[in-house]
């Protein structure tokens, strides 16, 4: 096996792993052909080593598979050593604390939205997002402060694969981007969950480069006269979270 097929079967193990881990819930194989394009018989066999390295596990009562335990180390490696959520967590636990909502640090991976960590309040949300799941990077207020952030070709390309058939749609976005970079956070109400508004506001490291977002999720009902207030907390918040993070 050559270099750059040893690299394709790398490309396409991944794949499957990817699959499983964003679909939230256990994915039979023939589910997991579909969104990879793969045959079915490339997805067994690269779901054996896999399973052999603890990364997948077969559902203990149906043909279906789930993240493996190796996971649970991974992202107890990631929790402790990250150093975007280390240096974001303090700022974070501030913001909640002094507007009584919740908050998210997510990022851009794999053109999707990921929460990795969320400090909820003590008030009800009914929200989506949780530590670890994934959405499309076109909606709300979380996925178009990291969408604007991203480099243009990069922007461009998600834009139009995840709105394909859509004129409308993209046009408005890219002039919902602009904006976003000119003022620096994004707001969106019932774009994702209905009801919910937020506020994000994209964290960067050295020389510009977007690290993530935090975002403050709140009832829309509940906020609607702090919105203000709100965004100006949210935005300080990043601010202060880039400023730790210029030394990585």
């Amino acid at each position: 096996m050559d270099t750059t097929e040893a690299h394709s079967v790398s490309e396409r193990v991944l794949q499957v792993l990817v699959t499983v881990a964003r679909h939230g819930r256990p994915i039979a194989a023939r589910e997991i052909a579909a969104q990879t394009s793969l045959p079915l018989s490339t997805v067994y066999r690269h779901l054996v080593p896999l399973k052999k390295w603890g990364l997948v596990q077969e559902h203990a009562h149906e043909a279906l598979y789930e993240p493996g335990p190796v996971g649970v180390q991974l992202a107890w490696g990631f929790d402790h050593n990250s150093h975007l959520v280390t240096q974001a967590r303090e700022e974070i636990e501030a913001l909640v604390q002094r507007t009584g909502e919740t908050v998210g640090l997510l990022v851009a991976a794999n053109g999707q939205v990921v929460c990795l960590d969320m400090h909820e309040s003590e008030q009800s949300l009914r929200c989506s997002f949780a530590k670890g799941r994934a959405h499309p990077l076109v909606h709300g207020a979380s996925a178009k402060a990291l969408l604007s952030f991203l480099p243009q070709a990069t922007r461009e390309s998600l834009i139009g694969r995840q709105l394909t058939g859509q004129p409308v749609a993209q046009e408005r976005l890219v002039a919902q981007v602009e904006e976003i970079r000119k003022q620096r956070y994004a707001v969106s109400e019932s774009e994702v969950d209905f009801g919910v508004w937020g506020v994000s506001a994209p964290v960067f490291a050295a020389k510009e480069r977007l690290e993530g977002t935090i975002t403050l999720m709140a009832p829309a009902v509940r906020v609607a006269q702090r919105h203000e207030e709100l965004i100006r907390l949210t935005v300080a918040a990043a601010e202060r979270i880039s400023n730790r993070l210029q030394y990585f």
